[in-house]
């Protein structure tokens, strides 16, 4: 007995909980590395078959032969191409006869500049991947779902800068605010169907994109988050993204529509401490 109630009933709960994806089918963008690559790890453990996509073909197919070729494919695709989107989905639901989960993450940073020497056509390849190409994965996964009366969840990536400024990039700020106005427009709508449409935003994590963007090593960028960070004892990881978005994925979350779950140890919420409440 554990609290009264019988050991095979305890132990049936764990065995259930365990498998949060069951049979699910997942379509995850940017999945070649960081975040992506996380979740479509996590995912699998969890029961789900995955298709990968993204434009760095070699990492991808790496990834998915790790995982395994029986629970993963990986597929190019550049979300800023509409067609390219429409085959990915296509190809997931041909492969596997559904789609359940879209995990819209693929995105990226640009350059470290301020706005007095900010590029507009650089701009605009971040608005153009970043939220132009999440519009087109959140339309097509939807027909996906909406033509076969399947009441999926649509989680998208986005940021501590989705919520204040001064925390990358201009042009990264702007899209990922954008990232919410999507989530909250299309939840409103897709929700007549049954499909749910979350956000989550992450505080800084050692990436490769990140990695890459300031040129650190990733315990540099982990040092230099957690030094900023509101949350100590701990540092943020990608795993810890991922168990999120596992979270909005499963029915763990079945009434969480048209939210954004920051995960950035109180960041966004309090970055300043008055000292009489702190002594």
């Amino acid at each position: 007995m554990a609290g009264g109630v019988p050991a095979t009933v305890v132990q049936d709960k764990i065995r259930i909980n365990a498998i949060m994806l069951e049979g699910k089918v997942a379509l995850i963008t940017g999945a070649a590395s960081g975040i992506g690559e996380e979740t479509a790890r996590l995912f699998v453990e969890h029961g789900a078959f995955v298709v990968i996509v993204d434009v760095q073909d070699d990492l991808g197919n790496r990834v998915a032969e790790t995982i395994g070729a029986d629970k993963v494919s990986y597929r190019h695709c550049d979300v800023r191409d509409e067609k390219q989107v429409e085959e990915a989905v296509s190809y997931t639901v041909e492969k596997y006869g559904k789609l359940d989960i879209l995990f819209s993450n693929a995105g990226i940073l640009g350059p470290l500049t301020g706005i007095l020497d900010l590029d507009i056509d650089t701009f605009d390849d971040i608005m153009a991947t970043n939220v132009r190409g999440m519009a087109a994965m959140i339309k097509h996964a939807a027909r996906a779902m909406v033509a076969r009366n399947t009441r999926g969840s649509i989680i998208c990536t986005g940021s501590v800068a989705s919520s204040i400024g001064g925390t990358g990039p201009h042009g990264y700020t702007a899209s990922k605010h954008a990232v919410i106005g999507l989530v909250r427009g299309t939840s409103s709508e897709l929700g007549a169907h049954g499909i749910r449409v979350n956000c989550v935003s992450p505080y800084g994590v050692a990436t490769p994109l990140v990695c890459r963007a300031y040129n650190l090593e990733p315990s540099e960028v982990e040092a230099n988050s957690y030094s900023l960070s509101n949350l100590k004892g701990i540092v943020l990881k990608a795993r810890h993204i991922a168990e999120s978005v596992l979270f909005l994925a499963s029915d763990e979350s079945a009434y969480i529509s048209g939210q954004n779950l920051a995960v950035d140890g109180g960041f966004t919420v309090a970055t300043t401490r008055v000292s009489s409440l702190t002594n």
